[in-house]
């Protein structure tokens, strides 16, 4: 099959039905950070522990771009004494968590496709973290579809949606799969430490998902080329998420600040963007393109200063937001699906030709990226 012969045939964005502005975590953020230094004040006055500072609405969007954020489950995020989702555990036999979320967003996709389960040979639940190591919750949503085949899990952090994209494009054009049906559950809210002032804002949760198929069977309106994918990894530090099954053993409280997420944001700021922007540069020349015949750029959304500066540097200017949508100002970072919901969000429009770059990077480091024209 030629590079040309795989299309993205359906997208699906399900979002949850509660959001948390940045005015709401501010306010549950600082009376629990002005608690903090008044239990602790004789330790803080003697030099042993510092005081944990303030934040404001207006710090989280100068930092971020970010507003605001959607929440599976918004009880206990903002309660002081509790400071985290309050999920209730479901049973064995009943459907997870992330099936839900992923099956919201794959019927969708399912739809927008023109696809039923019969169709799809492939599923791939793609994002930053699982509920759980095993069943692979897509071999849930696979057996909630009643799609044959097979499924797994992917987690490559903030660039498993293009990681899992790029290897359901192989699996088409090597005639292993008829279609694949890419998911990306992204339930980030249980990792986010809301008592850390620089990181409490970032995360958000939603669900996304795609129809990869082979162009001879695509019935979809609105359908696009993979004219080519590149994946690559640098390894770094910055960006950690220690949460594991061996903190049993190491005999740590596993759900402490070093087990939750943590970065240290500026040396990523300093390292992702220059890799990122010459990682597209040379994914749009290897398939005989120029930055100047993209019309569309569905960027990762973590930071709108790191997307600026990344299409600056691509395009010598700043792109006009039809160039580059954001959509984070409204979802926040929701790890790997962010590029997803630009995408689902910002696509219907392009004519017939048009050429579009999905492109996501995050810990690893990771970066992952397909060049798209409209069919």
């Amino acid at each position: 099959m030629s590079s040309n012969g795989v299309v993205i045939s359906g997208a699906g964005l399900w979002l949850p039905e509660h959001s948390i502005s940045n005015e709401e975590l501010v306010s549950s953020y600082n009376a629990w950070a002005e608690q903090y230094n008044r239990d602790h004040a004789a330790a803080i006055e003697a030099g042993e522990q510092e005081p944990k500072p303030l934040s404001s609405a207006e710090f989280i969007e100068k930092a971020s771009g970010i507003r605001s954020r959607y929440a599976y489950v918004k009880e206990g995020v903002l309660d002081i004494q509790r400071m985290r989702p309050k999920i209730a555990r479901r049973g064995e036999e009943e459907l997870s968590h992330q099936g839900e979320m992923a099956l919201n967003a794959a019927r969708k996709a399912l739809e927008n496709a023109q696809k039923t389960g019969a169709d799809i040979d492939m599923v791939i639940v793609s994002c930053a973290y699982t509920e759980r190591s095993y069943p692979a919750i897509a071999i849930e949503v696979q057996h909630q579809l009643g799609i044959k085949g097979f499924g797994f899990d992917m987690l490559v952090a903030c660039s498993a949606a293009t990681f899992a994209l790029q290897r359901a494009y192989d699996a088409i054009a090597a005639g292993s799969a008829r279609a694949v049906l890419v998911i990306n559950p992204e339930l980030t809210s249980p990792q986010v430490n809301y008592t850390d002032r620089d990181s409490h804002f970032i995360f958000g949760d939603v669900a996304t998902a795609m129809v990869l198929e082979a162009e001879s069977t695509c019935s979809a309106q609105h359908s696009y080329q993979i004219l080519g994918s590149k994946a690559q990894t640098v390894y770094s530090n910055n960006i950690r998420s220690n949460f594991g099954y061996v903190a049993r053993a190491e005999d740590v409280d596993p759900f402490g600040a070093q087990n939750l997420f943590h970065q240290n944001g500026r040396k990523v700021f300093k390292e992702v963007c220059p890799m990122a922007a010459d990682h597209l540069q040379q994914q749009i020349a290897a398939v005989g393109l120029g930055v100047e015949d993209v019309q569309r750029w569905w960027l990762h959304q973590a930071n709108l200063n790191m997307n600026q500066l990344i299409v600056r540097r691509l395009l010598g200017r700043d792109a006009s937001a039809e160039e580059a949508p954001i959509v984070l100002d409204r979802f926040a970072n929701t790890a790997s699906a962010g590029s997803i919901i630009a995408f689902c969000l910002h696509h219907e429009d392009l004519k017939p030709g048009a050429h579009g770059v999905i492109c996501s990077f995050g810990a690893g480091y990771s970066i992952g990226s397909l060049v798209l024209r409209k069919r």
